[in-house]
C-alpha cells in the first residue's frame, strides 16, 4: 500500500497549489491513500470548514492538526463531527473536540491514524506525548498505523521515532515546515521522516512574508502573519507498507514545485 503523507499546508496559497498538483502525483505514484496536516490551512492561522473541505475535495483521505488546531471557534464542531480529521490526542479527552485517533475502514482494510503533539519548546502543559501514543495504539484497530507527530525538536521526533519502531508503520513530523533529509526505514520497520515539510510559498518564512518575521524577531512586537506569495512547494514523503505486516518495505521524500 501507497501512503502519501503532505507536511503543513499554510493558508488558500498552499491549499491552492496542492490542489493544482495532488490529482497528478496520486495517479502517476499510484497512491492508495493521503494524510495531510491542515492545522494552518486558513489564510491567519488554523483551520475551518471551508477549508479542510477544500482539502477533502482536492483528494486528501485525512487531515491531521497541531498546536493551532483551536485557533478557530468556527471549527469546533465541525472537527468534533468529521470522521476524517485527527487532532492532537494528548489535549484533555474530556473537554476538547474531535479525537486523536482514527480507524478508517477502506473496504479492503482499516488503517489507524494517529495525531500527537510533542511536548518540548511547544509552549503546552499537555499529556506526555509518549504516553499518549501509546494510549492510541491500544485502540487502534488497523495492522497499518501512520502517526503524525507534531513537534518542534529534532531530538524528541527522532526519539519517538525509534519509541515506536515496529509498532507503527510509518512515523511523519510535522510543524517545522522544513523537510529533513533523513526520509528511511528504521531497523524494525517503521517508516520515518522528521519533518515532511510545508506545502506553501517558497520564498517566504514558514509560509509568511519574510518581512514580517524579520521584524517581529527584531522588534520582539506582536505582528500580523500575512502569507507570502510567488512560487509554491508541496513537501511530502511516499511510504509503501506491506499490507501483511504492517511495516514499511520502501520510503521517498518529495518536493514538488
Amino acid at each position: 500500500m501507497r501512503i502519501l503523507c503532505i507536511g503543513d499546508v499554510v493558508g488558500s496559497v498552499g491549499c491552492n497549489f496542492l490542489r493544482s498538483k495532488l490529482p497528478t502525483i496520486k495517479k502517476i505514484k499510484a497512491i492508495d491513500f493521503v494524510v495531510c496536516n491542515g492545522e494552518n490551512s486558513s489564510d491567519g492561522n488554523g483551520i475551518t470548514p471551508t477549508s479542510a473541505k477544500f482539502l477533502f475535495d482536492s483528494g486528501v483521505d485525512v487531515i491531521t492538526l497541531g498546536n493551532h488546531t483551536f485557533r478557530r471557534k468556527e471549527a469546533y464542531e465541525y472537527i468534533d463531527e468529521s470522521p476524517f480529521i485527527a487532532r492532537p490526542a494528548n489535549f484533555p479527552e474530556k473537554t476538547t473536540p474531535g479525537t486523536g485517533i482514527l480507524n478508517i475502514d477502506t473496504g479492503r482494510r482499516i488503517i489507524s491514524v494517529i495525531n500527537v503533539m510533542g511536548n518540548m519548546c511547544m509552549d503546552n502543559n499537555l499529556n506526555c506525548a509518549f504516553e499518549t501514543v501509546d494510549r492510541m495504539l491500544e485502540k487502534a484497530e488497523g495492522k497499518i498505523k501512520i502517526v503524525d507527530f507534531h513537534a518542534e525538536t529534532t531530538s524528541e521526533k527522532r526519539a519517538m521515532g525509534y519509541y515506536l519502531d515496529g509498532r507503527a508503520s510509518v512515523v511523519f513530523g510535522t510543524h517545522t515546515h522544513v523537510q529533513t533529509s533523513d526520509c528511511q526505514i528504521l531497523p524494525k520497520g517503521t517508516g520515518y521522516i522528521t519533518d515532511v515539510g510545508m506545502t506553501g510559498t517558497i520564498h517566504s518564512v514558514l509560509g509568511v512574508k519574510t518581512e514580517i518575521i524579520i521584524e517581529k524577531l527584531k522588534t520582539k512586537l506582536p505582528a500580523r502573519f500575512d502569507l507570502a506569495s510567488g512560487d509554491c512547494k508541496m513537501e511530502c514523503a511516499i511510504f509503501d507498507v506491506d499490507e501483511k505486516t504492517g511495516l514499511c518495505i520502501n520510503s521517498e521524500a518529495l518536493r514538488i514545485e
